[in-house]
């Protein structure tokens, strides 16, 4: 177990101590991170506490784009009222995460360094086009949320020489929409079976603009773009919708699970979130469409 136990006030300070403490590991929420320590799946000399950081606590907003701290937490997400208006997906996928403790604990960074494909926040933040800030001692580089996956519970962030400060999401303008469907067996899993999110903007009665993420359909957080170009140029009827998640469908791949459900289950159900993603995000009605289980 660590040795050391750090709060560095500043992100130039904890690139120090990263430098100073070889085999030391960033950490915020923890909730996670603790349990592989504890179980020997990861390995650290010294924890840096960066939830003292206060660049990385913060929401905020220009005309152009919205920036959401590394270090904000999934309840911080959730209630934040911007987020909830502008954002609505992220607001959902965090409200939906583990439990309220896990949620107050928690953070929107800490879900994508952990690198599990089905995360809630990592679904929404990948179909609202989000781009991770990484900061190390060689600079700043910007890199789009699913391309920090190098396969399951691999992170292409390295934790214990770099620092994930934050993500910054383009505004689309007018007709800007977003909704997250999640399906699970019940609350208390702290995974989903599936989960969908979706974006998109309408302009004169068409789409003119989609993004959609499925997971866990591969071994990352997947962006359909066989389902999004379906509805570009559309208007948003249950037709165009019924297409582009027949689409979503047949691109998704995931493998039978014990935990989750043959692999036949998955890829109908992907249609069927999907179709619920969709109506939310054009303000369509809701459709029974005969299935059970826990969705938000």
């Amino acid at each position: 177990m660590p040795q050391e136990y750090l709060l560095p006030a500043s992100i130039e300070e904890c690139l120090h101590m990263l430098a100073v403490y070889p085999g030391g590991r960033i950490i915020a929420g923890g909730t996670d991170l603790m349990l592989d320590l504890r179980e020997g799946r990861k390995e650290a000399k010294a924890l840096i506490d960066i939830t003292r950081i206060g660049e990385l606590k913060r929401i905020s907003a220009d005309k152009d784009r919205i920036s959401i701290g590394a270090a904000v937490t999934h309840a911080e997400v959730a209630a934040s009222e911007l987020i909830r208006q502008r954002l609505p997906a992220l607001a959902a996928a965090a409200g939906a995460v583990g439990s309220p403790q896990v949620r107050n604990v928690g953070t929107l960074g800490g879900n994508i360094v952990n690198a599990q494909p089905a995360a809630d926040t990592a679904v929404a933040l990948v179909a609202l086009g989000a781009r991770a800030v990484i900061v190390s001692a060689a600079g700043e580089r910007q890199v789009a949320v699913e391309d920090l996956y190098a396969g399951v519970g691999r992170s292409q962030v390295d934790a214990s020489k770099e620092i994930l400060t934050k993500f910054i999401i383009d505004l689309w303008g007018a007709g800007d929409a977003s909704a997250f469907a999640r399906l699970a067996r019940r609350r208390t899993l702290s995974l989903p079976v599936l989960n969908v999110a979706v974006r998109v903007k309408l302009k004169e009665g068409r789409c003119t603009r989609a993004r959609v993420c499925l997971a866990p359909v591969v071994p990352r957080p997947l962006p359909c773009q066989e389902a999004a170009s379906v509805l570009i140029g559309q208007p948003p009827t249950e037709e165009v919708i019924a297409r582009a998640a027949a689409a979503a469908k047949q691109a998704a791949h995931p493998r039978d699970s014990l935990l989750r459900g043959p692999a036949n289950y998955r890829k109908d159900m992907v249609e069927v979130l999907l179709k619920r993603a969709l109506r939310e995000a054009f303000g369509l009605p809701a459709e029974e469409d005969g299935h059970q289980g826990q969705t938000v």
